[in-house]
């Protein structure tokens, strides 16, 4: 008959991770996905004072990767970029026109916080103003700085 043991642990001595890294209220407990959601909420945040009319009816999403019929190689896509930063599809019926940017996509691009902050912020730029049909330059006096 062997001994019945306790709960195991994360390794032999006991010494695995006991609670929380850091308290809910820092932002080193945020996740990747939930730091994300707030660059694309800060860049949406920085275009309303100036377009927050036309952007009241619009919803704003983040996916983590483009739908597989959005992905394209070959003949047909060699002008485009192959894999989509975010997409805008107008109102239609009862669905409400929306943005959605792509939070992998972005990350992978990015070399530090900063970057993807800015490419973010150029993603939504980009799909507002082809959802209002202005050029990105009409949207963000800004944009063409970078």
């Amino acid at each position: 008959m062997t001994p019945t043991r306790g709960p195991r642990r994360r390794d032999r001595h006991g010494r695995g991770l006991r609670g929380p890294l850091a308290p809910s209220y820092v932002p080193l407990a945020r996740s990747r996905s939930e730091r994300f959601d707030d660059l694309v909420l800060d860049a949406v945040d920085r275009l309303k004072p100036k377009w927050g009319k036309q952007l009241a009816a619009v919803e704003f999403a983040v996916e983590e990767v483009p739908p597989v019929s959005e992905l394209g190689d070959g003949p047909g896509r060699l002008g485009s970029d192959p894999i989509p930063f975010g997409r805008a599809d107008t109102a239609s019926g009862t669905e409400p026109a929306s943005v959605v940017i792509y939070r992998r996509p972005l990350e992978a691009r990015a070399r530090d916080r900063d970057m993807l902050g800015a490419l973010v912020h150029d993603t939504v730029v980009e799909q507002v103003a082809s959802l209002l049909g202005v050029s990105p330059e009409t949207v963000d006096p800004g944009y063409d700085e970078r």
